[in-house]
This record gives structure tokens, sequence and C-alpha cells, in this order.
């Protein structure tokens, strides 16, 4: 048993999936390419170009293009930050690294609020102006050469990268479609059988909890999706979006006890949507807009975590004067900048530290035995197959992704090929030595300045919500229904993907309770619009916002008025359902009380 175990473990290298080896090959292809033509160029580092392809490569091609295009952003905001870093304080090296500090966590900090590869352009930029700012202190007159070279690196390797995809990705704006479509129905029919069972049984918070992930990651994927369908997509990308929203409201509503026939009101909604995709409509205008929200809290520490460590790092620097302090520093702002914005950066951080170590002991042994019987840029580029295919079907398996990310973008980094000769040994022991200190250093901080507390982050995520309640209830300005879902669906799985250190029966039970206020937030918003769209008597409006307004100050006292408001012939009539379900959940959380949610 243990024998047949152990060999599973492996059967990512020795019997990989073709996507994985696909992947693989063709990111080691591209690569080698980048770095060949850097070499042929003479660029003066020629290591940075694979580096960008490692960077930017992803298993989806709408991944790659999102991801290729915020790193050229970046690129280009970091480059002419650092060269002004440089004419600023030429002289000055407290005040120099002071303003890296602040500008490498005002990055990380602003990365933390916003999605997907948004957030990646300002890591970028962060990481960009410490290396070419770090790289200028020698010879400050060369800051702009430095700068041009650097995005040439990126901007090549971005290249390589796109077109040996575009060449092994035949057809890909019609499989997009397929992908998306076929992605949409199975988490639909999923979520509808689900919720048939929910309806006569009330399902558990891990039950509701796997659904939630399973919509959401649907929902993660629409951006790259469209990407790759190009201009054709059209309104997909608004018509994906409302159709998980519809999704969600569904679920809102069976948790909420609305009858099933406003269930499925919500869910053939949501294939209408669907099936809006798979035949589009000519002069289309329906729109949806939804964004993410970070907790401002969450951002002032990962700014306030990473400006430390820069300064940290810095000081370390100017009192040892140790000769690759330099280089130690450029590594730190890089690793905080791939690390700082990860849900848990302790975790990751331990396993990135993984990585490097293995990534410095095969750069030890290509750079003492392997390169110097190298004497051609073409038997370099075969001798680095090897361990660059090995390091694409590690990226491919979770369990070692982030080891095989610190592996792949490093390797070249380290071995650091060039046409004028190699490194001779002490330089790169120096070198692997400053790359290895900084990713430790890097850990290190993670753990001990302003550490990331799971129990903390699910209290904070609980009290944003709740403290939105009341200005739902009565704010002049009140979010749809869908983005509302949208917002605290995003929070919550963010929530217990993060919060699994804290024991399943707690993590579950802050699950329960945001899961108990989104239901009383999506309630109070359909009394608001009832009320706003005329629908509704006069009286009754009237009763309804002295409801919602006594219920924002005293919850206890709104519910002795609940029982008045539901003996109304309105409310027991069929178009009154609804509305009589919205009143009963909003006082469900009040009554339950605390975390628990029910």
């Amino acid at each position: 048993m243990k024998t047949a175990v152990s060999a599973e473990r492996w059967n990512w290298l020795f019997a990989p999936a073709r996507a994985d080896l696909g992947f693989a090959v063709r990111t080691a292809c591209a690569a080698i390419l980048s770095l060949l033509i850097a070499m042929w160029m003479e660029l003066g580092s020629p290591q940075w170009a694979p580096l960008t392809v490692w960077t930017v490569a992803t298993a989806s091609r709408g991944e790659s293009f999102s991801k290729a295009r915020w790193r050229l952003a970046g690129t280009v905001v970091g480059c002419g930050v650092g060269v002004a870093l440089i004419a600023a304080f030429p002289q000055e090296a407290g005040l120099f690294f002071l303003c890296l500090a602040l500008w490498t966590g005002v990055c990380c900090g602003l990365a933390t609020a916003f999605d997907g590869y948004r957030s990646y352009g300002f890591l970028v930029a962060s990481f960009t102006a410490a290396i070419v700012a770090t790289d200028g202190i020698a010879s400050p007159g060369d800051a702009f050469f430095i700068a041009m070279a650097r995005g040439t690196y990126i901007a090549l390797g971005i290249l390589c990268e796109a077109v040996l995809a575009m060449l092994f990705s035949p057809g890909m704006r019609e499989r997009a479609r397929g992908a998306l479509l076929a992605r949409l129905r199975g988490v639909s029919a999923m979520a509808r059988q689900r919720l048939e069972n929910w309806h006569a049984a009330e399902p558990g918070p891990a039950t509701e909890s796997a659904l939630l992930a399973d919509i959401m990651t649907a929902s993660a994927r629409i951006e790259f999706d469209v990407l790759e369908m190009g201009p054709a997509a059209g309104r997909v990308a608004d018509h994906a979006r409302a159709a998980v929203a519809d999704l969600l409201a569904a679920m809102a509503r069976v948790r909420a006890g609305a009858p099933w026939a406003s269930v499925l009101r919500r869910l053939d909604g949501g294939e209408r949507h669907i099936e809006a995709i798979a035949a589009p409509r000519r002069g289309d205008r329906f729109r949806f807009r939804s964004r993410s929200v970070r907790q401002a809290t969450q951002g002032l520490r990962n700014g306030a975590r990473v400006a430390a460590g820069v300064l940290a790092a810095s000081v370390i620097w100017y009192v040892t004067a140790w000769p690759s302090g330099i280089g130690f520093i450029a590594y730190v702002v890089l690793v905080y900048g791939l690390l700082a914005t990860r849900e848990v950066p302790v975790l990751a951080s331990a396993a990135f530290a993984r990585g490097a170590v293995w990534c410095a002991v095969v750069a030890a042994v290509y750079v003492l035995l392997i390169v110097p019987m190298v004497t051609a840029p073409e038997m370099l580029a075969f001798c680095l197959l090897v361990p660059m295919v090995v390091g694409g079907l590690a990226a491919r398996t979770p369990r070692l992704a982030n080891h095989a990310f610190s592996f792949n973008m490093f390797l070249p980094v380290l071995i650091g090929p060039s046409n004028a000769g190699r490194y001779d040994e002490s330089a790169f022991l120096n070198g692997t030595m400053a790359f290895l200190a900084a990713v430790f250093f890097a850990g290190a901080m993670f753990r001990l300045v302003l550490p990331f507390r799971p129990d903390e982050h699910l209290r904070r995520t609980i009290g944003w919500a709740e403290r939105r309640l009341p200005g739902l209830a009565t704010g002049r300005s009140v979010p749809s229904a869908r983005v509302w879902l949208m917002t605290n669906a995003e929070s919550m799985v963010r929530a217990v993907r993060t919060g699994r250190g804290v024991g399943e029966e707690l993590l579950f039970a802050y699950f329960a309770a945001h899961m108990a206020v989104m239901v009383q937030g999506l309630c109070v918003i359909e009394i608001r619009e009832a009320m706003a769209g005329g629908a509704l008597p006069v009286p009754v409006a009237r009763r309804l916002a002295a409801f919602l307004r006594v219920w924002t100050r005293n919850p206890a006292r709104a519910a002795a008025l609940v029982p008045a408001l539901l003996r109304r012939a309105e409310m027991r009539a069929p178009a009154g359902e609804d509305l009589a379900a919205a009143l009963r959940a909003i006082m469900l959380h009040d009554r339950s009380g605390g975390v628990s949610g029910r």
C-alpha cells in the first residue's frame, strides 16, 4: 500500500497528463527561445527574459493574456519610478531606500484591493522599480539604459510566450466559448439539483460552502474565457456574470425560506443568460458589472509589512556593507512582490523557500559541472530543457505549484548565462547566497511583522458585512441584489480558503453567520426595490419603511412589527409571498444570535 501511494506521488513526473506535458514543453521552449534571442541580441542580462516567460505562462491563454498585459503596464511604471529614484537621490542612501520601501509598500497595499492580474500589475511596478533602482546605484548615469534593458527583456519574454502559445493553441476562440458554456451549464445543473434537495432538508455550512465555491470558481474563469474570445465576445461577460448572480440569488432564496417557485424563477433566469451566450442576439445591450471588495485593513497591513521588510533589508546592507547586499535587497522586493498578495503568505513562502533551495542546487550543478563544457548557446539551451520541463510539470501539480514557482523563475537567473562567459564560482556563490537569504528573510518577516491571522480575518470579514446592513435599509443609494450577492459570495469563499487553520467548527460558524447576513441584505434590498417600484399600496410601503428604520436601530423591537405586516392581505396574496419570506428572513439572524448564523 505504501509503495502504491509513493508511486502515485510521482505520477506528475513519470506519467503526466497530456495537457500538463504540453504546457511544460511549450513553456520551456518559449523560455529557451527568449534566452537565445536575448543572447543573440547581446543583451547584458539575458536571463531575465526566460524569467518573464515563466512568470506570465499559465494553463489558460486568457490568463496569460491578462497577466502579460498587466505585467507590461507594471513594468513601464516601475521603470519610470526606478529612474526617478536614482535621479532624485543619487548620493542619499537613507532617503533612497526609505522612498523605495514606501513605494513598494504602497504598491503591495494597493494590489490587495484589486482582483485577478490587475493586482499583479501593482506588484510588478514595485519590484521592477527596485531592480532598476538597485542596479543603478553603482552607475547612476546609466539608470535610463538599465530601465530600457529591463523593459526589453520583459517584452521579449512576453512575446516569445505568446507566439508559442498561439502556435500550440489553434481554434482558441471557438474553444473558449464552448468551455465557458460547458462550465456555466454544469454549475447551473449542479446548483439546481442540490437546491431541490435543500428545499426539503436544510444543508450544513460545509455543503453550502462547497456549492458556493463551485459557483465562484466558474465566475473567476469568466474574464479569461472572454479574453480568449477576443472582440467577438460581445456581451458574453455581462450575461455570464448575471447567470452566476442568479444562481447565488436562488441559493440565498432557498436559505431565506422563499417559495420554490421563486427559486425556480432565479434558476430559469440564469439559464436564459447562458442561452444568450450560446445564441447571441444582434444589438444586445445587456450590461452587468460587479466588483470584489477587499478590506482596507488587510491592504494597510500588507503594505506596512512589505515596507518594513524592505527597510530592514536596507539596514542590513547599510550596516554590514555586504558586497552582494544590493542584490539581496532587490531579491527581497521581488519575493515580496511575488508572495505579498497570496491569501496566506506564510504558507506560500514556506513552499517557495523549498523550491528556491532546489533551484540553487540544480543551478550549482549546471554552473560548476555542465556550463564549463558548453561551447555554444544552442547546447546550453538543450541542457536547460530537462530541468525546465520538469519544473513545468511540477507547476501543474497543485501540491508542488509554489515549489515550482520559485524554481522555474530563478533557475536561469542563478545560472546567469551570457555571451561573455559564465559566472565564476565566487560570483555564483555570492549571488546564490543573496537569493536564498532574501527568500528566507522574506519568509521570516511574513511570520514576525503583522502576521496574517485567519481568525482575525474572519472577524473583519463578518464585521464588514454587518456594518453594511443599516445602509441597505435606510441609505439613499442601494446596490442591486446581484451586486450584493456577488460581493459577499466572493468574500465568503476567500475567507473559507484562508481560514482553514482556525478549526472547521469555528470556520463554518463564521461562514453560516456571513451567509445569514448576505440573505438578510438580499431581503432588505428586495423590500426596498418593492417599495420603490410603486406596485405596493402606499400604506403598506409606509409600514415597510417604518419597519426598516426601526430594524436598523432596534432589531428586537422591529420583530414585534413583523406579525402585523404579515397579516396584511398584500402579503398573503401569491404576489406577496416573496415579500413575506423576505420579512421573515430578515429577523432570522437576529433571533439566532452571535456567530452561529442560524
